[in-house]
């Protein structure tokens, strides 16, 4: 049985600890697609963990239900309002995703690559700062809001066309010390409780907190549906809500920091499938 790695974590969960593993499930998308959920673990995690799970098999049926059919899955809703935004011409140039692009399935494969390393601007790029890439420098428009309606739509659509794709970025070359500046912040213990993620979502997955259950945070079925807040959620949003509950100071969404943290945290993922919009409480 795992040990806590900190008193204070200790003090915000039950007096009796519970852990309730994660479930022995395979999610099918639409009766078609066989998703990876759990899957050995990248080489760079290999003395860490054995395996890697998707936040899917921690959750509770009826949510695990919701996600596996797009009828039922209301992040869907979202990424049809961007399926409307992509084909809508803005800015000076007159131009729509669309004029570039074509349909929106011809961006399979995108998603699971990033954040990457873009050789042109010589920095680490997440999805949403390509996306305002093109909107300014392609079809003369506003930038987005970084984690916006949007913009949080708009990389829902563009994950959904790559689901059962596997997480594939890449952590070496130009963009290994960005990643390493990610790693050092994922074990960098913060705030008054003085936690890091890796307190909960490393040394914890499995463990119910509060009326929670601690996954390994893994980050391939985002943006993700929050039953909580019953809206799109990006995946900087959520840094910001566990550094908030840290009582820490966090960063900004878009932040070098959480830009590092994202490429991180996606890279425990590498060979999980790619879910977004996926479904969490």
């Amino acid at each position: 049985m795992k040990k806590l790695t900190s008193a204070l974590l200790a003090s915000v969960i039950a007096s009796t600890p519970l852990w309730a593993d994660p479930v022995d499930d395979t999610l099918i998308l639409n009766e078609e697609i066989t998703m990876v959920t759990r899957t050995a673990a990248p080489a760079h995690m290999a003395d860490v963990v054995d395996e890697v799970m998707s936040g899917w098999l921690f959750r509770g049926t009826e949510t695990r239900a919701m996600q596996a059919d797009d009828f039922d899955n209301p992040g869907m809703i979202f990424v049809e309002q961007a399926e409307e935004a992509w084909n809508t011409a803005e800015g000076s140039e007159g131009k729509s995703c669309s004029s570039c692009h074509n349909d929106p399935a011809s961006m399979a494969g995108v998603r699971p690559v990033y954040p990457k390393f873009n050789e042109k601007a010589g920095e680490v790029r997440t999805l949403e700062m390509q996306v305002n890439d093109c909107r300014e420098n392609q079809m003369g428009a506003e930038p987005w809001k970084y984690s916006g309606g949007d913009m949080v739509n708009m990389t829902a659509l563009l994950a959904s066309v790559s689901r059962g794709m596997p997480v594939n970025v890449a952590i070496d070359g130009p963009a290994q010390s960005t990643w390493e500046a990610g790693k050092e912040l994922y074990y960098t213990r913060t705030g008054q409780l003085e936690l890091a993620c890796a307190s909960c979502h490393e040394a914890n997955y499995g463990m119910m907190i509060r009326a929670d259950h601690l996954s390994q945070g893994q980050i391939n079925g985002f943006p993700t549906y929050r039953l909580k807040n019953t809206k799109l959620n990006s995946a900087h949003s959520r840094f910001k809500g566990c550094i908030r509950d840290t009582r820490a100071e966090t960063f900004k969404e878009g932040s070098p920091e959480f830009i590092a943290l994202e490429l991180y945290v996606a890279s425990r993922g590498n060979g999980l499938s790619v879910e977004g919009p996926s479904i969490r409480n």
